[in-house]
C-alpha cells in the first residue's frame, strides 16, 4: 500500500466506529471539494466501508465563502442527498455549516454532521488516532464546564505580539459529545468555545493566521482595535485588502463584533498553517470569530476566524492559560495530564 493510502487510516477508523458510531447499513454521506486532501476522503470513505455503512462521496467545486454566504453555490440535489443520510462528514472548505442547505438537514432530524473541513490525512490521524478519546473528552467536558459555570466572569486574554482584550463571558450553549449517536452539528474535539458579551470586548487583537477568504498565516500581522465593536483594520499587507472585504461582506457593510474565542487543548495537533481545523486546536491557539453573532439578522455561520497563538488567559482574576501552556486549576489539570501521560508526551505544564 502507498503511503497516501496509509495516512489517515486509523484516525478515520477512531472517526466512524468509535467517535460517530457508525452502524452497519447506515449511509454515511461524505462532502468534498476539488480541494479537499485526497488522502482524507479515502480514509474516511474506507473506514465507513469497514464499519459495514453504504458510503456516499459526493463532491462540488470548492465554494468561495462558507455559511449562508455559500447559498447561491451550493447544488440543490446535495441537500437532497445529505437530509437523508445517517451520517455526513463535510470535507468542503469554505464548508457547509450555517448554509441553509446545513439548517434544513439538520431540521429534517436525521443526519449526525462533523465538520472536518480541511483536515488533511496526516492531520485526521493525529486529531483521531495519536490519543486516548475518553481521556481527551474527560478534558473536553471539564474544561466546557469550567467555561460554562464562569458565565458573567471578567476575562483577559493577551499574546506575545501585542494581543490584550477584555471582556465578560457570555451564556455557551454547546457541548461536543463523547459519542455522537444522535442526530445533530459537531465539531472536531480539542478546542472549547466560549462567548463574550459582545458589547464588553475592548483593546487589541494582533492576527498571526486568519481564515478570511481562505486560510493563511499572515506573513504581516493584522491588528484590530475593538471597542464594543470593530473599530480599526492595521497592518496585514496585502491580507489587509481581503479581511477588510471579508469582515465587511459577513457584517452588512461594517465591520461587526467579537463573535466567539476558542482555547485550544489537542495535544496532538500541529500548527504548521496546513489547515485551519488542526492549527486551531493546537495548544494555546485561539480562534476569535469575527461579524455578526448568529442571533442577529444576517449573522451565522458566515464569519472570518482571526488566529491567536500562545495566548494566556485569565478568567475571574484566575489565569488558567500561560504563554500557550494549560494551567488549569485542579481536576481539571489532572485530567490533562493523564492525557498527554498516556499520548507519550512531555508534561503540559500547569499550576495548583
Amino acid at each position: 500500500m502507498t503511503a497516501l493510502r496509509l495516512a489517515g487510516s486509523r484516525g478515520a477508523d477512531v472517526l466512524v466506529r468509535d467517535h460517530f458510531c457508525v452502524k452497519p447499513g447506515e449511509t454515511v454521506a461524505v462532502t468534498a471539494d476539488s480541494a479537499t486532501d485526497a488522502g482524507t476522503i479515502e480514509a474516511v470513505v474506507n473506514a465507513a466501508a469497514a464499519a459495514g455503512a453504504k458510503p456516499l462521496l459526493l463532491t462540488i467545486p470548492q465554494l468561495p465563502f462558507q455559511g449562508t454566504l455559500a447559498d447561491p453555490y451550493i447544488p440543490e440535489a446535495l441537500g437532497r442527498a445529505v437530509s437523508i443520510a445517517d451520517v455526513w462528514f463535510d470535507l468542503t472548505f469554505p464548508y457547509l455549516a450555517g448554509s441553509q442547505m446545513h439548517d434544513k438537514a439538520m431540521k429534517a432530524g436525521r443526519a449526525r454532521y462533523l465538520l472536518i473541513g480541511d483536515v488533511k490525512a496526516a492531520g485526521l490521524d493525529r486529531l483521531y488516532g495519536a490519543v486516548d478519546l475518553d481521556r481527551l473528552f474527560a478534558v473536553q467536558e471539564a474544561l466546557d464546564g469550567f467555561l460554562t459555570d464562569s458565565e458573567g466572569a471578567e476575562c483577559r486574554i493577551t499574546s506575545p505580539v501585542g494581543t490584550d482584550i477584555t471582556l465578560r463571558l457570555g451564556r455557551i450553549t454547546t457541548k461536543k459529545r463523547r459519542r455522537t449517536d444522535v442526530p445533530g452539528t459537531s465539531t472536531v474535539m480539542g478546542s472549547a468555545i466560549f462567548y463574550p458579551v459582545p458589547e464588553t470586548v475592548r483593546g487589541e487583537i494582533v492576527l498571526e493566521a486568519m481564515f478570511h477568504e481562505f486560510y493563511t498565516i499572515l506573513p504581516e500581522p493584522i491588528r484590530l482595535t475593538v471597542d464594543d465593536k470593530i473599530r480599526e483594520l492595521r497592518g496585514g499587507g496585502a491580507h489587509r485588502i481581503v479581511a477588510d472585504r471579508a469582515l465587511r461582506r459577513a457584517a452588512g457593510g461594517d465591520y461587526g463584533r467579537i463573535i466567539h474565542l476558542t482555547i485550544g487543548f489537542h495535544p496532538a495537533a500541529q500548527f504548521v498553517g496546513a489547515s485551519f481545523v488542526e492549527d486551531i486546536r493546537s495548544v494555546g491557539a485561539n480562534a476569535i470569530g469575527l461579524g455578526l453573532p448568529w442571533w442577529e439578522p444576517g449573522g451565522g455561520e458566515n464569519h472570518p476566524d482571526a488566529v491567536v497563538t500562545a495566548q494566556s488567559v485569565w478568567i475571574g482574576g484566575r489565569q488558567i492559560v500561560r504563554d500557550g501552556l494549560p494551567v488549569y486549576p485542579g481536576d481539571l489539570q489532572d485530567k490533562l495530564q493523564q492525557l498527554v501521560a498516556a499520548a507519550g508526551w512531555p508534561s503540559a505544564g500547569g499550576e495548583r
